[in-house]
């Protein structure tokens, strides 16, 4: 029989794999401009939009999936107020063309599953809906390290705010 860990590993991904499948998306609330009248001859400066906030549901397990751009490669992640920042598997930093060998400098983290080596790098830009956030910093996990790459504190503290009420969160950006 294989290893605790691995199993439990196996275990997760299983569960995170179905738990994607049942992830629903609610569309930010973007407020509507009033129209202009015929009579109104002067152009107006558009008017200041408050915050841009997003709404995401919970999967049945209460995990936030989220299908954010980063440096205009789409990735899937969940969001995890937990993770101090953010961590990408090692195929999403591949896609994203980081290479965590000629890139950033190595670290140890401490995760759920032990002592972990990373690399640190800096990602230009990560857009969630109509939030955008840039300079980012993030780890490159080894890979078989992450089934999914998370959305940690390092983008969600740079955020206006977010909440959890009723099953859902809202960011707001």
């Amino acid at each position: 029989m294989a290893n605790p860990s691995s199993w439990a590993l196996g275990v997760a991904a299983t569960a995170i794999g179905v738990a994607l499948s049942y992830t629903q998306w609610l569309a930010p609330k973007v407020e509507a401009e009033p129209m202009a009248t015929a009579a109104s001859t002067t152009s107006r400066a558009p008017a200041p939009r408050g915050p841009t906030t997003l709404a995401v549901a919970a999967d049945y397990r209460g995990h936030y999936i989220v299908h954010p751009t980063i440096d205009n490669y789409r990735v899937k992640m969940m969001v995890d107020t937990g993770a101090s920042i953010v961590a990408l598997t090692a195929d999403d930093a591949r896609a994203l063309g980081i290479k965590p060998d000629r890139q950033g400098r190595r670290m140890m983290l401490n995760t759920a599953n032990g002592a972990v080596a990373a690399t640190s790098t800096m990602l230009r830009e990560i857009r969630l809906g109509e939030i955008i956030v840039r300079n980012v910093e993030a780890v490159v996990m080894p890979p078989g390290a992450l089934s999914m790459s998370l959305l940690g504190n390092s983008f969600l503290g740079k955020l206006q705010g977010y909440e959890v009420q009723t099953g859902r969160m809202v960011l707001r950006g």
